[in-house]
């Protein structure tokens, strides 16, 4: 197994957390990881993007030119990253903030709308984590409890945050999981 996952957005929405999560869960797991970040000058609304590299064996570099999957949380990262996704991929759409589909046929289209799921359960702030369980349910690359022992870690002594995400990460990986089954289907 070797996965590259690239997450994108902009500053602000949550992308280095959502990618520390997946590494950290993955390294729990008992993978090999990294994680690399890159992101602008801006401290919010600058463009922000990392690679997480998931495998069971030694992995060689965190750099990805030919990802497994993306997660799109804007429009700039879907027209920036959509092409570079391998054939057979998956790629989440936040369509919250994005007016389109990727324009390819040849990977799989999570269509998740991350905002108005965080705003339902609670915090505009967790559509990171709807658009991360979103992935976790149409891969099945790690397993979602794995990922909600990380936010212990990420919100220590915030009990309330840690419920909040922990529901988003749910109801992401619910839409993921369905889109996933979908498609086996048919």
């Amino acid at each position: 197994m070797h996965n590259e996952i690239v997450m994108a957005g902009f500053g602000g929405q949550g992308v280095l957390l959502i990618g520390k999560m997946l590494a950290y869960a993955g390294m729990n797991a008992g993978n090999e990881v990294t994680w690399m970040p890159s992101y602008g000058p801006e401290m919010r609304g600058g463009t922000c993007n990392c690679t997480v590299v998931l495998s069971d064996h030694p992995i060689g570099s965190p750099i990805s030119k030919r990802p497994h999957a993306l997660i799109a949380l804007n429009l700039p990262s879907l027209d920036k990253f959509e092409d570079a996704v391998r054939p057979g991929g998956i790629i989440v759409v936040n369509t919250s903030l994005i007016n389109r589909l990727p324009k390819r046929t040849d990977v799989t289209v999570v269509p998740v709308p991350a905002n108005e799921i965080a705003v339902e359960v609670g915090t505009a702030k967790a559509a990171n984590m709807v658009a991360l369980g979103a992935f976790l349910g149409a891969s099945g690359l790690v397993d979602q409890k794995g990922v909600e022992s990380v936010l212990v870690e990420a919100f220590p002594n915030r009990q309330k945050l840690i419920e909040l995400n922990e529901k988003a990460l749910r109801r992401g990986f619910e839409i993921g999981q369905g889109h996933a089954a979908a498609v086996a289907a048919g």
